[in-house]
C-alpha cells in the first residue's frame, strides 16, 4: 500500500508534466508552507482507517485528509469562529480523481520547493559576499593607486627638497662671494682712488702716451710692435682705473642722494643741494680725470670707445635715477605755458654734465629728450583736448619764443670753435619741437572750427544787435577787470582806442584768434557777417547801421594792419591776375568809405535839403526867417544827436572828429548857399528877428552843438 501511494504521484507526472508557470506557482506555493510551521486542523477525532497511522509523522496531504474527513460542528455545539484558509487548500471540493491527483502533485511540488529554500538562500548569501568582494577589490585598486600616486609625489618632494638644498647651499656660497667682492670693490676702490689720485698718475698716463706717439712712426724699430703693444695695454688700463673710479663715484653719490632724498621734510633748498652741488663737488675730483679720458678716446676711439661709453651710461643712469621723480610731481598739472620749467631743469643739467665731460654731444641731447619726454607725455593730451585759442596761442608764443632765443650768435660760434668745445651752447629747440608741433595743429584746427561755428555761420541774437543801447550800457562798465583774453586784445589795438573788447560784435572778436594761415578767411568772412548785422540793424534805424557798419569795418582794418594782411591780399590780387577779393583789405576799405559816406550823409542830409531846395526855387524874405529857424532848432536836436550817437559808436576823439567834422562841413557849405540866396531876396544877415546868420555866428552855432554833443550821455532808444 504505501509502494503504489509512493509510485502514484510519479505516474500522474508523467503523465501530466507541469510546465513553467505550473512549477512557478508550486514554488510559490513551498514558500508559503516553509514560512508556516504548522497547518490548522479540525477538532474531530481521525477515522478508524486513519487510527492505524497515528503512530507516523503528519504530512501536509494527512493533515488536510483529516480537515476533509472531519465532520462539521453541529450549530449548537460550536461558537461562530472565522476559519484561516492556507494557500494549499483548495476552494473547491475534491470530487473526481484527477483532480486529487492534481492536488497531490502540486503539494508535493511544494515539499520539493521548501526542501531546496535554503540552498537558495545560501545561494543569494554567496552571491551577495562576491559583490561585496569585488567591490573590496576595486577599492583595493583605488588605494593602490592612490598610495603610488603619494610615492611619486613624495619622490617628486625630496627631490625639490635635494634641489632647494643644493639651491641654498648655492645662495650661501653665493653671499660669500659678494660679501667677498664687496670686500674686494672696497679694496680696489680704495687702491683705485689711492692710485688714480695720485699727483705723479697722469703724468704716467702722459709719458704712455708719448711713447704710443712716438712708436707708431718708428715701427721699423726691432720689437717695436711687441712695445706698441705693451704701451696700448698699459694705456687701457689705466683709463680702466680712471672708468672704475668714476662709475664707483657716482654710484656711492648716488645712493647717498638718493638715501637722503626719501627722508621725510626735504626742502626744496636741500633737494638742489642733494641734486647739483654734492655732484658739482665731486666733479672737480673727476673731471681732470675724465677730461684726460676723453682726449685720449677722441685719440684712440677703437680702444677706448667703450670704456668713455660706460662711464656717459653710468652719469646718465644716475641722473635719471634721481630726477624721474621728482620731475613727474612737478610737471604733473602744470600750466602748458609755463615750459620754461623744462627749459630750466634742461638748463641744470647741461652744466652739470658740462661739468663732469666735454663730450658727448649726441648722448646728451637723447638724454634731455627722455627728460621732456615726460612733459611731452602730460601736455599732449591736454593740448589735444585744449577748447581756448588764447591758451593754444600763448602755448606756441611761448615755445617759439624759446625757440628764436636758442638761435645761436656769430660770436659764440668762433668761440666755441676757438676752444675746440663739442658741446658748445644748450640749443632746445628740436627739444620742444614736438610739443610745438602739437600746439600748432591743434591751434589750426580749433581755429579752423571757430572760423566756420562762430564767424561763417554765427547767427546774431536780439542782445548783439541791440544798438546803440549796448554802446550806452558798456560805458558804465568800462572800469572792469579784462580778463586774460581781452588783455591779450587790447595788446594788439592798445594804441587804436579800440580796445573795449565787451562792445565788439561777437564775429570781430573771433576773427582775431585764429592764426596767421587761416587769418585772411576769417578776416573775409567777418567781414561778410558784419554787412549781414549792418543790414540787420540798419532795418531798425538806418543812421545806427551805417555808424554800426563803419566802427566794425574800422576795427577790422586794424586787425588787418596789425596782422599784415594787405601784404598778403595783394600777392594774391596779383597771383589771380586781378583785383582783390571783394572781402579782402580792399574791399574792407570800399565799404568802409562808403559806410562814411552814409553816415556823412545821414547826419547832414536832414540840414542840408531844405537849405539847398530854397536855393533852387523862388523864395522871400519871410520864408528865409522861417527856415533859419527851423534850422537852428533842428542843429540843437537833430545835428546834436547824430554828433552823439557818432560819439558813443566811436570813442576814439580823432576818428569822431573826422566824422563831425565832415557833417559840418557839408551843413556849412549849404547854409553858405542859403545865405547868398537870402541876401538876394532881401533878408538881412546878422542878430535878431528876420535876420539870418553870418558865418560867424554860423561857426559859433556848430561850434556849440559840437561841444554839447560830445558832453552829453546818449539817450537811450
Amino acid at each position: 500500500m504505501t509502494s503504489s501511494h509512493t509510485n502514484t504521484p510519479s505516474l500522474n507526472e508523467a503523465k501530466a508534466p507541469l510546465g513553467h508557470a505550473e512549477s512557478k506557482s508550486v514554488a510559490a506555493l513551498k514558500a508559503a508552507v516553509d514560512r508556516r510551521h504548522s497547518l490548522p486542523l479540525s477538532t474531530v477525532r481521525p477515522s478508524r482507517e486513519d487510527s492505524n497511522n497515528a503512530s507516523r509523522q503528519s504530512t501536509p496531504l494527512q493533515r488536510i485528509k483529516l480537515r476533509s474527513d472531519s465532520r462539521p460542528p453541529t450549530p449548537g455545539s460550536c461558537q461562530p469562529t472565522v476559519a484561516h484558509v492556507h494557500a494549499l487548500h483548495s476552494k473547491q471540493p475534491v470530487r473526481t480523481r484527477q483532480q486529487f491527483y492534481d492536488r497531490l502533485a502540486l503539494i508535493d511540488r511544494s515539499v520539493a520547493h521548501s526542501q531546496d529554500a535554503h540552498f537558495r538562500h545560501h545561494l543569494l548569501r554567496v552571491s551577495e559576499s562576491q559583490d561585496t568582494c569585488d567591490r573590496l577589490l576595486s577599492r583595493i585598486d583605488q588605494v593602490d593607486t592612490a598610495v603610488a600616486s603619494m610615492l611619486d609625489k613624495r619622490k617628486s618632494v625630496e627631490d625639490g627638497g635635494k634641489c632647494l638644498q643644493d639651491a641654498s647651499q648655492k645662495f650661501d656660497k653665493q653671499d660669500q662671494l659678494v660679501e667677498l667682492q664687496t670686500a674686494i670693490g672696497m679694496t680696489l676702490e680704495y687702491l683705485l682712488s689711492s692710485l688714480v689720485l695720485q699727483t705723479d698718475f697722469l703724468y704716467m698716463v702722459e709719458r704712455v702716451d708719448i711713447c704710443i706717439e712716438f712708436l707708431k712712426p718708428h715701427r721699423n724699430y726691432k720689437e717695436a710692435e711687441v712695445y706698441l703693444l705693451r704701451f696700448q695695454q698699459c694705456m687701457t688700463c689705466a683709463m680702466t682705473f680712471i672708468k672704475m673710479y668714476s662709475v664707483g663715484s657716482l654710484r656711492a653719490l648716488t645712493q647717498d642722494v638718493s638715501r637722503r632724498l626719501f627722508e621725510q621734510d626735504v626742502t626744496d633748498t636741500a633737494q638742489m643741494h642733494l641734486l647739483y652741488t654734492r655732484f658739482t663737488t665731486v666733479a672737480g675730483q673727476l673731471a681732470p680725470l675724465l677730461g684726460e679720458f676723453e682726449r685720449r678716446a677722441h685719440s684712440h676711439p677703437e680702444e677706448l670707445g667703450a670704456l668713455l661709453s660706460e662711464c656717459h651710461g653710468a652719469y646718465f643712469g644716475a641722473r635719471k635715477n634721481l630726477l624721474v621723480s621728482r620731475l613727474t610731481e612737478q610737471i604733473r598739472g602744470l600750466d602748458p605755458t609755463r615750459t620754461e620749467l623744462v627749459e630750466l631743469i634742461c638748463t641744470e643739467e647741461f652744466d652739470l654734465y658740462r661739468a663732469f665731460f666735454s663730450t658727448g654731444k649726441q648722448e646728451l641731447y637723447q638724454y634731455l629728450e627722455t627728460l621732456c619726454d615726460y612733459l611731452y607725455d602730460d601736455l599732449r593730451p591736454r593740448i589735444l583736448h585744449e577748447p581756448r585759442l588764447t591758451v593754444l596761442c600763448e602755448v606756441c608764443t611761448v615755445l617759439q619764443a624759446l625757440m628764436v632765443l636758442d638761435q645761436p650768435l656769430e660770436d659764440e660760434i668762433e668761440e666755441n670753435e676757438e676752444k675746440n668745445d663739442d658741446l658748445g651752447r644748450l640749443h632746445i629747440r628740436h627739444l620742444l619741437q614736438m610739443v610745438l608741433q602739437d600746439a600748432q595743429t591743434r591751434l589750426f584746427f580749433k581755429a579752423q572750427a571757430v572760423i566756420q561755428s562762430e564767424i561763417r555761420y554765427y547767427t546774431p541774437t536780439t542782445q548783439d544787435l541791440a544798438y546803440p543801447d549796448k554802446l550806452a550800457g558798456m560805458r558804465s562798465c568800462a572800469g572792469s577787470i579784462d580778463s586774460r583774453e581781452n588783455l591779450s586784445i587790447s595788446r594788439l589795438f592798445e594804441d587804436s582806442g579800440l580796445n573795449q573788447r565787451e562792445t565788439w560784435y561777437p564775429t570781430l572778436s573771433k576773427a582775431v584768434w585764429p592764426i596767421y594761415d587761416l587769418a585772411h578767411d576769417a578776416v573775409g568772412l567777418c567781414h561778410g557777417s558784419l554787412l549781414s548785422a549792418a543790414g540787420l540793424v540798419r532795418a531798425k534805424s538806418g543812421f545806427d547801421g551805417q555808424l554800426f557798419l563803419v566802427r566794425y569795418l574800422l576795427i577790422l582794418k586794424e586787425i588787418t594792419r596789425n596782422l599784415d594782411l594787405a601784404q598778403k591780399d595783394e600777392l594774391q590780387a596779383g597771383v589771380g591776375g586781378g583785383a582783390a577779393d571783394q572781402y579782402g583789405v580792399g574791399g574792407i576799405d570800399q565799404d568802409l568809405k562808403h559806410a562814411c559816406e552814409s553816415v556823412i550823409s545821414a547826419a547832414s542830409e536832414p540840414l542840408c535839403t531844405p537849405l539847398r531846395a530854397f536855393t533852387g526855387r523862388p523864395a522871400s524874405a519871410a520864408e528865409a526867417a522861417v527856415l533859419d529857424e527851423a534850422f537852428r532848432n533842428t542843429c540843437t536836436s537833430d545835428l546834436r544827436e547824430s554828433i552823439v550817437r557818432v560819439r558813443l559808436y566811436h570813442p576814439d576823439v580823432r576818428t569822431a572828429g573826422v566824422l563831425v567834422q565832415h557833417e559840418l562841413d557839408r551843413v556849412e557849405d549849404a547854409y553858405s548857399g542859403f545865405g547868398l540866396t537870402a541876401r538876394q531876396v532881401g533878408a538881412r544877415a546878422g542878430k535878431g528877428q528876420d535876420c539870418f546868420m553870418d558865418d560867424g555866428l554860423l561857426k559859433k552855432l556848430l561850434q556849440d552843438v559840437r561841444e554839447d554833443g560830445a558832453e552829453s550821455p546818449p539817450a537811450r532808444t
